[in-house]
């Protein structure tokens, strides 16, 4: 049936109002809000395109009567639709988003706060900008904030992970929107969020708010059921049940610090998938007599009424210690602590100011696939570092970045024979990355082999729902 056949058809289709919203309703219910990705700042953001989901009002393919009902809804042509916001449509079109109606002005630049909202542990906030943006140090077209809430300082605001920011240029400025999660255990449905951003565009200036921020409502169903492995622990502790929201709280209990256990999907006893590699919320990190205890809150889809238990798949990515060694021990073996991969170095050369390390990587299987060896190439580019001896020590290990100035931590990487997984990688000595005083004595090759082992998927397992 071509367009005009198929319009013709559901034009003659009697549309009830009440009927329709609730399946607009109900579709977007279903989908999940964009994935937070974690960061620490919120710097340059992406330019979103004005988008419309489920539906294309201007396709001539949708009923006059709906095209009128939805018309009429607040969700249609708002913000949250132009960022693709689905939890924000489904909200506004239930008349739970707040204004605000706050503004702020520094340097030449006027900061409005126009919405917001909170369900479950989202919250999101909208506004505009408008002034000389481009005064500052960004490229045309680009957003950026240095901000903190609740009066934090930097990079420790919890706020500041897992937010996500989306803005769209407008002939004055800018529009954008803030996506938050929520980063405490417990959650009050009403609060006061004090904003304070320190910089627009690399622009310096003191744009404060006090965000008045509340949600209709919140229910908790208590699970309380835990599933163990070898070395490791699953405690699902509630689900959270908000308006428009469904989110799940989790702990993990590891012998390892750093190792990350997920619980990557989630599917209903009747067959509903709930979530497939959604980010978490971290709330807190202990250390404990039994091992490493981390609490997790992560978002799902709303539950049926109908379901009376939930298969859960956990992972795990193991946290490998790096390994070192110095240069000047000639032919020598790196390996790994937790799994059975290793290094085995051949020869070190120097040849004006690079340094060539002739070697092979060990405990791969035999049938490598292709795109297995192109990780592989890839993983060593950044996995293999050069470091000063002496500063080694100083490294923290929650924040294993390598000493400016005493360390190079990229390099070329060749295949010189794939049946044998035999590399050669050369490090530029006098590059931006750079070692002072650099002697082959006194300097360590040291490896990361974490992102070379695979993610472990374990056994699913199955928590009751109470009735």
């Amino acid at each position: 049936m071509d367009n005009n056949k198929m319009k013709d058809a559901i034009d003659q289709i009697d549309v009830p109002k009440e009927a329709v919203m609730k399946a607009i309703e109900k579709g977007i219910a279903q989908g999940r809000q964009a994935t937070r990705k974690p960061r620490k700042k919120v710097f340059i953001t992406t330019i979103a395109a004005a988008s419309l989901i489920g539906l294309t009002l201007s396709s001539g393919l949708i009923n006059p009567s709906m095209n009128r009902v939805l018309a009429a809804a607040p969700l249609i042509g708002g913000i949250y639709e132009e960022f693709g916001d689905k939890l924000g449509m489904h909200l506004s079109a239930q008349n739970l988003v707040s204004d605000l109606n706050m503004a702020a002005t520094a340097n030449g630049m006027t900061v409005e706060l126009n919405n917001a909202y909170f369900d479950g542990d989202s919250v999101s906030v909208t506004g505009d900008i408008t002034g000389d943006l481009d005064k500052g140090t960004n490229e045309t077209g680009e957003l950026s904030f240095d901000m903190n809430f609740e009066n934090n300082n930097g990079d420790s605001d919890p706020w500041l992970n897992g937010m996500s920011t989306a803005s769209k240029r407008t002939k004055s400025g800018y529009k954008f929107q803030w996506k938050l999660a929520y980063p405490y255990e417990t959650i009050h449905k009403g609060f006061t969020l004090p904003i304070t951003i320190h910089y627009i565009n690399g622009i310096k200036g003191e744009w404060t708010f006090n965000i008045p921020i509340s949600q209709d409502k919140i229910e908790t169903i208590a699970i309380d059921q835990s599933q163990a492995y070898e070395g490791l622990q699953i405690y699902i502790k509630e689900i959270l049940l908000a308006n428009a929201s469904t989110t799940l709280e989790f702990k993990t209990i590891s012998a390892f610090e750093r190792d990350h256990i997920d619980l990557y999907k989630a599917v209903d006893d009747l067959g509903n998938e709930l979530f497939y590699y959604e980010n978490n919320t971290t709330l807190s990190r202990t250390a404990e007599q039994d091992g490493f205890h981390t609490n997790l809150r992560k978002n799902m889809e709303k539950l049926n009424g109908k379901a009376q238990s939930i298969t859960l798949y956990p992972s795990v990515s193991i946290s490998d210690p790096p390994v070192r060694k110095l240069l000047n021990a000639g032919s020598f073996t790196l390996e790994s602590e937790r799994s059975n991969l290793g290094i085995k170095v051949n020869k070190i050369k120097e040849v004006g100011k690079t340094l060539l390390l002739d070697y092979e990587f060990t405990g791969m299987p035999e049938d490598i696939s292709k795109n297995q060896l192109a990780i592989l190439l890839n993983n060593l580019s950044y996995s293999l570092t050069l470091i000063d001896r002496e500063f080694a020590d100083k490294i923290d290990p929650a924040n294993p970045v390598p000493p400016a100035s005493h360390s190079i931590s990229k390099n070329e990487v060749t295949l010189l024979d794939k049946e044998t997984l035999r590399f050669q990688s050369v490090f530029d000595l006098d590059g931006e990355d750079h070692i002072k005083n650099y002697s082959l004595e006194n300097t360590l090759l040291q490896i990361d082999f974490s992102s070379f082992i695979e993610t472990k998927k374990l056994a699913p397992f199955k928590v009751t729902l109470p009735k």
